[in-house]
């Protein structure tokens, strides 16, 4: 990797972490260039301004993190109840990144930034909206084999799905523990298994 292509990847990690464990707007460039070490040109050099910068650390870190980890798997689904639960329960119980007190990133970044910039509200949407889709074809996926319930609405079980897990998160800065965590992946166990076809 070129020495530039380096930088800037250094920029947009460690600025990703800032943001994540501040917030945006009390994340500034002068936090960000102290914490990469690199020089308040380099970092004009990559970025003309921080939102430049916010909008990049979207679409190159958290857009392929989330596609590779999340959307492939769920596009390549043979068991769409065991997979989104399982992912489900990484997110809030094995992944050593996420921690409790800060939330979701996506989540964070939505609340924060989407009423003020239209351009984050986007970039995030299409975020969101790509995993919410690639659920929704994991469960199309399941009907059309038979392990699914026809009836169910596959856009309407996403939301549900989706929408808890960011509500659990801001519930889990609230605690000192995991419980509310345990809690809300037994629910979502018993409301998962709900949609499979049964068995006759």
């Amino acid at each position: 990797m070129k020495k530039a292509a380096s930088t800037r990847l250094s920029i947009l990690q460690k600025s990703f972490e800032l943001i994540y464990t501040h917030g945006y707007q009390a994340t500034s460039i002068d936090t960000i260039i102290a914490t990469t070490n690199v020089t308040k040109g380099a970092f004009f050099y990559h970025f003309k301004n921080k939102d430049e910068m916010g909008l990049a650390v979207i679409n190159e870190i958290m857009y392929p993190l989330m596609h590779d980890d999340f959307v492939k798997p769920l596009l390549s689904s043979d068991d769409p109840v065991n997979d989104i639960f399982k992912m489900m329960h990484y997110l809030l119980l094995e992944n050593e990144f996420l921690l409790k007190k800060y939330g979701c990133p996506a989540g964070n970044l939505t609340q924060e930034m989407s009423p003020v910039n239209q351009q984050f509200s986007e970039a995030l949407s299409k975020l969101t909206t790509e995993l919410k889709e690639a659920m929704q074809i994991a469960l199309k996926k399941g009907k059309d084999a038979g392990s699914i319930r026809m009836e169910i609405n596959e856009e309407q079980v996403a939301l549900f799905v989706l929408s808890g897990y960011w509500g659990i998160r801001n519930f889990g800065k609230l605690s000192e523990d995991n419980n509310y965590y345990v809690v809300y992946l037994e629910e979502l166990k018993s409301y998962l298994n709900n949609l499979k076809k049964k068995e006759i």
